[in-house]
C-alpha cells in the first residue's frame, strides 16, 4: 500500500522545521529502529523505512516544496526511490553521509566506519553559564567478544551463502527482464556467509548491545540545541563492512539542553530579568540590589523611570562559547502597585491626588457597608 502518514509525523518534527531539524530527528529514529537493534522484529523494519522514506523527501527542498502543496498525491509524479520494496542495508547505503560513515557499501575505498550515535543531557542556567562536568549514560552495540564478531559458535565458522553464492549481492529482473538491478543479498545482508551454528550471546548477529558511561565536560556559555561531539564512542563498522569491528569507530553526539530559568530569559549571550519598582522608587529614582547570574550587582533606578523601561548592565550577562567575553544583563522595570494600604498611605496618595487634580476613590464605605455593617 502507498505511503499515506504524514511525513513530519513520522519523523517527529514541526512543519516549520529546519533542515538540521530534519536531519537530527531521522538520525535518532534510524538508530532507533534500525534492524540490527532489533533483530527479527518486522515492525521496526518498518519504521525503519517509513523514517527514510519521510527524511528522503523532507531533505529535497524541491520534493518538500511539492509534498507541503500537494501531500503524498503531488509525490507520485515524482516517486524517487520506492522504500516499501528495499531491504534496509540498501537504505542505509545512501545515506552514509547522515552518519558520518564511509562505509558499509561494497566498492568504496577506505576502511569502514562504524555509525554514529545521539544522546542528550539537561543542565540548569548556572551550569551552562560556567562550565561543569556531567556524566551521560547510552547503549551502543560492540563486537560480540565470544565469537569475534563472526555470530558463529565458538569453534564453528559461517558457512558461504547458498542464496547468492558469497557475493553478498543478488540480481532481480523486471518488466519481462528489460531491466536488471543488484541488491543486497536478503538472506546474509550483504555479509557473503551465513551461520549455521549461532553464537549463544549475540544470537548469529556479531554484536551485543552494552551501556556505556561517560563524563562529558561542558564548556561554559553552550546554549541549547548545541552539540559536544565524541570521536570514537560511536558503534564499530558494521559486521557486513567489517565482521571483527576492524575501522575506525563512529562518534557520539551529546546534545545540550538548557532548562528554562525562574527569573532569567537568555537570548543568545544576553539574560533578560525584570526588577520590580514601587512609585516612589519610579518616581524619585532609587539605588537598589538586584542578583545576577553569578553575583549581585548595584542597580541604580533613575528617577522618572516608566514601567517596562530597560537598563543594561555590560558584561553581566551569560558567558560566550570558546571565548573570554560575557554578554549582558538587560533590567526591565515593572512597576508593582499595592493591593492593601495603610491608613497613611491612603491619606497621603489622597493629597497627592489632589495635587495632581486627578480623580480618585474617597475610601468610604460603600453603599452596602453602610446597610450592612455587620456583615463580612
Amino acid at each position: 500500500m502507498p505511503q499515506t502518514r504524514c511525513y513530519y509525523e513520522i519523523l517527529s518534527v514541526e512543519k516549520a522545521a529546519s533542515q538540521d531539524d530534519i536531519k537530527r530527528a531521522y538520525r535518532r529514529l534510524a538508530m532507533k529502529w534500525h534492524p540490527d537493534r532489533n533483530p527479527g522484529n518486522t515492525e521496526a523494519e518498518g519504521e525503519f523505512k517509513a523514517c527514510t522514506e519521510a527524511y528522503e523527501v523532507l531533505s529535497d527542498p524541491e520534493r518538500r516544496e511539492l509534498y507541503d502543496r500537494h501531500g503524498h498525491a503531488g509525490l507520485r509524479q515524482n516517486p524517487g526511490h520506492d522504500f516499501r520494496s528495499m531491504h534496509v542495508n540498501d537504505i542505509f547505503s545512501m545515506f552514509n553521509d547522515i552518519f558520518g560513515q564511509q562505509a558499509g557499501a561494497r566498492g568504496q575505498r577506505g576502511p569502514a566506519r562504524g555509525y554514529d550515535l545521539e544522546t542528550e543531557v539537561e543542565l540548569e542556567l548556572e551550569d551552562a553559564f560556567k562550565g561543569c562536568e556531567r556524566e551521560v549514560e547510552f547503549k551502543r552495540l560492540d563486537v560480540c567478544e565470544p565469537c569475534g564478531g563472526s555470530g558463529a559458535k565458538p569453534g564453528s565458522k559461517p558457512v558461504s551463502c547458498p542464496t547468492c553464492g558469497g557475493q553478498g549481492q543478488v540480481a532481480q529482473t523486471g518488466f519481462g527482464g528489460m531491466f536488471r538491478m543488484v541488491t543486497t543479498c536478503p538472506d546474509c545482508r550483504g555479509r557473503r556467509t551465513v551461520v549455521r551454528d549461532k553464537c549463544e550471546k549475540c544470537r548469529g548477529q556479531g554484536r551485543v548491545a552494552t551501556r556505556r558511561k561517560l563524563a562529558v565536560r561542558i564548556p561554559a556559555g553552550i546554549e541549547s540545541g548545541q552539540v559536544i561531539r565524541l570521536s570514537g564512542e560511536g558503534e564499530p563498522p558494521p559486521p557486513e563492512a567489517s565482521p571483527e569491528g576492524k575501522g575506525p569507530r563512529g562518534d557520539l553526539h551529546v546534545v545540550v539542553r538548557v532548562a528554562e530559568h525562574d527569573r532569567f530569559e537568555r537570548r543568545g549571550a544576553d539574560l533578560i530579568v525584570v526588577q520590580p519598582m514601587a512609585f516612589a522608587q519610579a518616581a524619585l529614582g532609587a539605588k537598589v540590589k538586584i542578583e545576577g547570574i553569578d553575583r549581585e550587582y548595584d542597580l541604580e533606578i533613575p528617577a522618572g523611570s516608566q514601567h517596562g523601561e530597560a537598563v543594561v548592565i555590560e558584561r553581566a550577562g551569560m558567558s560566550v562559547l570558546n571565548s573570554r567575553e560575557r554578554g549582558d544583563m538587560h533590567v526591565v522595570f515593572q512597576l508593582v502597585v499595592p493591593r492593601k494600604l495603610s491608613d497613611d498611605q491612603r491619606r497621603l496618595l489622597a493629597e497627592y491626588a489632589q495635587m495632581e487634580r486627578a480623580e480618585v476613590n474617597s475610601g468610604e464605605q460603600s453603599f452596602w457597608k453602610k446597610i450592612n455593617p455587620f456583615g463580612s
